[in-house]
């Protein structure tokens, strides 16, 4: 046994020492901060042989002493306490945003404007607007850029993807899909910046909602027009350290209804007041031939429907554990049954990127681009707009 990990690891640190090494520069050390640094430090040893090596050069934030310890907890070599000070930084060639939602446009448009790649979280811009002008700078810059969908990455999605593209559910007419959340159901939790329209853009439909308008994208295509309804439950909240209310000038839940180019027709939700479910994201996909059902908390099976080719006497939805060798990412893991979860869509997803980055290659159409993240603030705003106006709105890119 001892031989056979001494011949593993020298192995390994040989295929390791081919690999280019990146350089990443992270801004913001929260939850997506996380998730981020755990899936940089994973790759080199799982996603094997390694696109790359990524380096962890440096992380930024606006606390001094929370970024110091963010930086010595995750690994990076220095912290700075202004991004601009990490983009100077000639040994970042990645930045990874993962900062909230106002400062998306401004760090990315600088960082494309100095060389460097960018991914960065979702929703890619507060409004359309924004993330046109983000999606403009990189395709000047000429940098490797992508919005950060992870979902898209789950190996049950993958698989989702290649059976509709293949043509095996045959014509698509219907996509629904609700993403439910519960965490500020309790009028007294407190005014964050999820709830402020000019930090957040939008409230859960641009927390939940941008992560199924993503996929119904992916999976369906293009939508030609929305109709929608949004709502306000709680419309004061306690302002954090302060016996004042603050006003929540964003959406709690959103209701809506698509139809796509391709004559589907979709119904989307997301609401953060579902009591009981955590991170509730359900998505059905109806063909002529058959049906799909991803179930998130449930991220390894897929529920398959073929309409055709199933005995009379077992016809129904059969569940697909997605853990065999030839799965969409499931050579880099288990043997077959020992499930994987939630983080490692980082690790799938920050991996391409990477391998697009050092071998030129392109990140669309299984990676999220900006042009996606435009496209999405598109439907984004087309959505406010149709709630707002209470009418049909096209959908106009």
């Amino acid at each position: 046994m001892a031989d056979d990990v001494g011949f593993v690891t020298m192995a390994g640190a040989k295929a390791i020492g081919k690999a280019p090494e990146v350089g990443v520069g992270m801004m913001g050390y929260a939850f997506m901060g996380k998730a981020h640094s755990n899936a940089y430090k994973t790759i080199p040893y799982m996603i094997y042989p390694p696109p790359a090596i990524p380096q962890l050069i440096a992380v930024a934030g606006r606390d001094e002493a929370a970024v110091k310890e963010a930086a010595r907890r995750y690994g990076y070599a220095t912290y700075y306490t202004d991004w601009r000070d990490l983009l100077k930084d000639d040994r970042v060639q990645l930045f990874d945003n993962g900062g909230p939602n106002d400062t998306h446009a401004e760090p990315c448009i600088a960082a494309a404007q100095a060389g460097k790649h960018i991914i960065c979280e979702k929703p890619l811009g507060r409004t359309a607007k924004e993330a046109a002008a983000m999606l403009e700078a990189v395709t000047k810059a000429g940098v490797k850029h992508m919005v950060s969908f992870n979902y898209r990455f789950v190996p049950a999605i993958c698989q989702a993807y290649e059976l509709i593209r293949s043509g095996k559910l045959g014509e698509i007419f219907h996509f629904r899909a609700v993403y439910l959340q519960e965490w500020i159901i309790d009028p007294n939790f407190p005014m964050v910046w999820r709830l402020d329209k000019n930090r957040a853009g939008s409230g859960a439909l641009g927390d939940l909602g941008a992560h199924i308008i993503d996929l119904a994208r992916f999976l369906v295509g293009e939508p030609r027009r929305v109709s929608a309804m949004t709502k306000t439950f709680v419309k004061e909240r306690p302002l954090p350290g302060s016996s004042e209310m603050g006003k929540v000038t964003v959406d709690d839940a959103f209701v809506s209804l698509f139809e796509f180019e391709n004559g589907a027709l979709g119904t989307l939700e997301a609401s953060r007041f579902c009591s009981g479910r955590k991170n509730h994201q359900v998505l059905e996909v109806n063909g002529s031939k058959g049906s799909l059902v991803f179930d998130l908390e449930r991220l390894n099976e897929l529920e398959v429907f073929w309409k055709e080719d199933q005995p009379k006497e077992t016809q129904g939805f059969h569940n697909v554990l997605v853990s065999e060798a030839y799965h969409p990412y499931w050579k880099y893991w288990w043997p077959h049954g020992h499930m994987i979860g939630w983080e490692h869509t980082f690790i799938h997803e920050i991996s391409y990127f990477l391998e697009a980055i050092v071998n030129n290659g392109e990140v669309a159409p299984y990676g999220a681009t900006f042009e996606d993240g435009y496209k999405n603030a598109v439907i984004c705003d087309a959505i406010q707009e149709s709630a707002e106006a209470c009418r049909h709105m096209d959908i106009c890119y």
